[in-house]
């Protein structure tokens, strides 16, 4: 099995912060293959779902342990240049409810497709890196509860069976996203230490890992 943890630790030390998603996954595939993980890594892998002709991509797949791999990378505003002088400006990137929500499905997602029969997928990992602690972040006992509470990825929380909006949520808000998200596993949540790339704002790095299957 992918030890992920290790390969997070072992990439942070080359690549503390990336331009964009798209850079993520690319690093990190790169990474899989640099080290002989699996030199057959695919990105964006076409696969179907259960019982449906709607076909889905999957961000990496490794071939000779049938492990699929979601990625998710949230910024907050940061100005950097690293030590080889490449700068990176890394916008605030808001609506943290609905990004926990595409989170969460990432994992409902690949619950499914390690379950299907028509695909190759017998294991997955759905990874969250940010700078933006409002998602590692417990919120005040005091405060009202919000719409996303049941979609929240604090430490120290479970995520199991069914998740939802709240009643008061407005439609544009869960647009897209309206259907509640079911999970038959149990997860507990975990936030590492990525990369801390100074001492001002936003310059603290941290990922969730999950594992399905």
């Amino acid at each position: 099995m992918l030890d992920v943890n290790a390969l997070m630790k072992d990439l942070a030390r080359k690549r503390p912060v990336f331009h964009s998603e798209a850079d993520f996954q690319h690093a990190l595939a790169w990474r899989i293959h640099e080290v002989g993980l699996d030199p057959r890594v695919r990105l964006e892998w076409p696969v179907k779902l259960l019982d449906s002709e709607k076909r889905i991509y999957v961000d990496l797949y490794l071939p000779n342990c049938k492990v699929g791999v979601e990625l998710k990378y949230v910024t907050r505003e940061l100005n950097f240049k690293d030590k080889g002088g490449e700068c990176f400006a890394l916008r605030s990137q808001s609506a943290q409810d609905t990004r926990r929500y595409d989170f969460l499905k990432d994992i409902e997602r690949l619950e499914q497709l390690s379950l299907s029969e028509r695909c190759d997928v017998r294991a997955g990992f759905a990874i969250l890196l940010t700078n933006d602690h409002l998602y590692w972040r417990e919120p005040p006992p005091d405060r009202k509860p919000t719409n996303d509470a049941e979609f929240r990825l604090h430490c120290s929380r479970t995520k199991k069976e069914t998740m939802k909006w709240s009643k008061e949520t407005g439609p544009g808000t869960k647009r897209g996203r309206e259907d509640p998200i079911f999970l038959k596993g149990s997860y507990d949540l975990e936030w590492r230490e990525y990369a801390q790339v100074g001492d001002g704002s936003n310059q603290r790095f941290r990922y969730l890992a999950v594992q399905i299957g």
